[in-house]
């Protein structure tokens, strides 16, 4: 071969090489580079391969209402109403618990039975619910049967209480609520209880935390398989949770304080603990929880006005409740509030993630209870959430783990744990 064929042949083999190398980048970029239609579609597949559950909705306010039907779609912005089965099934949410939250009154035997009464009005008419609605829905005790349900194409209902309220004074209540199906407890909520303190007190703290009684019911709880939840609590308490229960505990709907600072948030040495203690923080959907708020104050001074006035929630007729849903909007039309979105709560999950681990972060939106921000309004655009953890990388194991594994997780090692118990006692 002469010294111009070699150099010819040289060349040939440069530019050959090149091409290969410009047509294997080509192809790399094309299998990488997802188009936003396809990367939605991506993510609703997950969505719907994985068990979704949202761990903290005040749907049965709405339930003991008489012409009020899960098994109808409501419209959010007519009715005020964010969650039922229909809506449940749009968004591709599996599971749910819904939290039966009695408001603080009077601490006092009169005020405990109305407590009482109300809480198991409220219980009642989830059973009722689902027994109505089984061919939709079915009632949930345990991990095993949310999985059941799921593939079944049914949704899962479990059943909470918001604010220890209602136990009283009589630590024998919590077995009578585990026995109508009750799997976690809010121990307090926006004041001091007999239980514990609450985070937004006015007049602060009352017990340092969870008070002799509280100790007793969080024993109880453990022996039973109820997850103890700290939300609403002040510091001390989620202090005091940990140190007593002999359980993981979980934040039915809490944030991370560092993105937001606000008190009903986590600061990272909680999150650091409740890592170490195996529990679980699950995000809520309140703007003033997920971004610094802005000022508002004529709105801050209709709110508290018309809070002030407000009945307590069991002697409200028909006709008050819709007075107060129809005020409320007034409010928000005349002073509106600029929402979180859903960057805001992956920016949460984001925080959780990498200061507690994947193991320890979930999703507890508290529709129908203030619940609800710009993208994801009501029950049936969770999935948005999904498609922005999608969108930043995490992988379907993590999504999973987020949107439903933690929580069940955490509910069987609390039942796991109340065999044990309960198993000691007998020997």
């Amino acid at each position: 071969m002469s010294h111009k064929q070699y150099k010819n042949y040289s060349i040939l083999f440069i530019i050959l090489l090149a091409l290969m190398r410009c047509t294997s980048t080509s192809t790399r970029e094309n299998t990488d580079l997802e188009t936003e239609k396809e990367l939605v579609a991506r993510a609703l597949k997950i969505h719907d391969r994985i068990l979704t559950v949202d761990t903290h909705a005040d749907t049965p306010l709405r339930m003991i209402e008489p012409d009020f039907d899960m098994a109808d779609q409501h419209d959010p912005y007519e009715t005020g109403s964010k969650v039922d089965y229909p809506r449940m099934k749009k968004g591709g949410l599996d599971a749910i618990f819904f939290a039966t939250f009695v408001a603080q009154d009077i601490r006092n035997n009169n005020g405990n039975s109305r407590a009482k009464a109300l809480c198991l009005q409220m219980i009642d008419s989830v059973l009722a619910s689902t027994k109505k609605n089984a061919n939709d829905v079915g009632l949930a005790l345990n991990p095993e049967d949310a999985y059941r349900l799921e593939k079944e194409g049914k949704r899962a209902i479990f059943i909470g209480i918001e604010n220890g309220y209602p136990i009283g004074s009589n630590v024998s209540n919590v077995k009578l609520y585990f026995e109508k199906g009750v799997r976690y407890i809010t121990l307090v909520h926006s004041s001091n209880n007999d239980i514990a303190d609450s985070a937004t007190d006015d007049e602060g703290p009352e017990h340092g935390g969870i008070s002799e009684l509280g100790a007793e019911v969080v024993k109880e709880m453990n022996r039973l398989g109820i997850m103890v939840d700290i939300s609403h609590g002040n510091d001390s308490v989620f202090y005091d949770a940990i140190a007593l229960s002999k359980a993981p505990i979980i934040a039915s709907h809490s944030n991370a304080r560092v993105v937001t600072d606000h008190k009903r948030n986590m600061t990272d040495e909680m999150l650091k603990l409740i890592a170490e203690n195996r529990g679980v923080v699950q995000l809520t959907m309140l703007s003033d929880y997920l971004r610094e708020a802005l000022p508002n104050t004529k709105r801050d001074s209709a709110m508290a006005i018309h809070m002030e006035n407000m009945k307590p929630v069991e002697e409200m007729t028909q006709k008050d409740r819709e007075d107060y849903r129809t005020e409320i909007d007034e409010i928000n039309e005349k002073y509106p509030v600029k929402e979180a979105n859903v960057k805001h709560v992956v920016d949460h999950i984001d925080h959780i993630v990498k200061v507690a681990g994947i193991d320890h972060v979930g999703i507890g939106c508290d529709f129908d209870g203030g619940g609800g921000i710009d993208g994801i309004f009501d029950v049936s655009e969770v999935m948005n959430i999904t498609i922005e953890l999608v969108k930043r990388g995490y992988s379907e194991e993590q999504i999973q783990k987020i949107w439903g594994g933690n929580i069940m997780r955490v509910l069987g090692e609390v039942q796991e744990i109340a065999e044990q118990i309960q198993a000691e006692e007998l020997s």
